[in-house]
Order: C-alpha cells, then structure tokens, then sequence
C-alpha cells in the first residue's frame, strides 16, 4: 500500500470515473492487463471489483485486492503469480439473494433471512 505521504503526481480517483481500458499493475509495478468492467454494488453503492482482460484471458478482482485507483492505473495488492490464479469471470454474475419475508427472528439469526433468486 501506498503510504499517504507519496506523491507520483497521480492522484487517487473514485471507481466510478474509472475508465475501461485502463492499465493494471501488479504490486511490484509490473502491468498485468486492462481494466474491462468496473462492479458496483448499484444498491448499496459500493465497490464490488474489476474484471481484467489479461493475457490468459478475463479475471475477476475483489475489492479488497486493489489497493490504489487513479486515472492512469489501477495498482492490485496482488503479485503476478496471484494475478494469474484469479477466478474467470461468472458471465452469469453470480447468484442473487431477496429478503425472506416470511423468515422469522430466528431464521434471521440463523442465516435464514435471504432466498436465492
């Protein structure tokens, strides 16, 4: 991670101006691919990840795996080797889950709050 005192001269940014095709570096600096689509959780406004074109093909990233943004890089907390061993994308997306209305408190509690779409 980038201690808050460095300055490259290339600001943080937001995901949301992120643009496709962006570079994508490893954290050693080494690029790795290109920015393919940037996931939002639209409900509740937060940073899902990113699926990369890569030379084996589209990944997906977590979140939690970039490290920095900016305009012209997204820098991962990952090193080559774990870029590679990245899922593929789910071009399905990946289950969704809706509120069980019917579950009572203690479903709720035991997990049991959510039905698979």
């Amino acid at each position: 991670m980038c201690p808050p005192d460095a300055d490259d001269g290339d600001h943080a940014i937001s995901y949301k101006v992120l643009e496709p095709g962006t570079p994508v570096l490893d954290r050693d600096g080494g690029e790795v691919g290109s920015v393919r689509d940037i996931l939002e959780n639209e409900a509740e406004h937060i940073f899902d990840g990113l699926v990369l074109d890569t030379p084996g093909g589209q990944r997906f990233v977590d979140a939690p795996e970039v490290d920095r943004i900016t305009a012209r890089a997204v820098t991962l907390r990952l090193d080559a080797q774990g870029v590679a061993v990245l899922p593929e994308r789910d071009s399905a997306g990946g289950p969704r889950f809706r509120a069980n209305a019917r579950g009572g408190r203690l479903s709720r509690f035991l997990g049991g709050g959510w039905k698979r779409e």
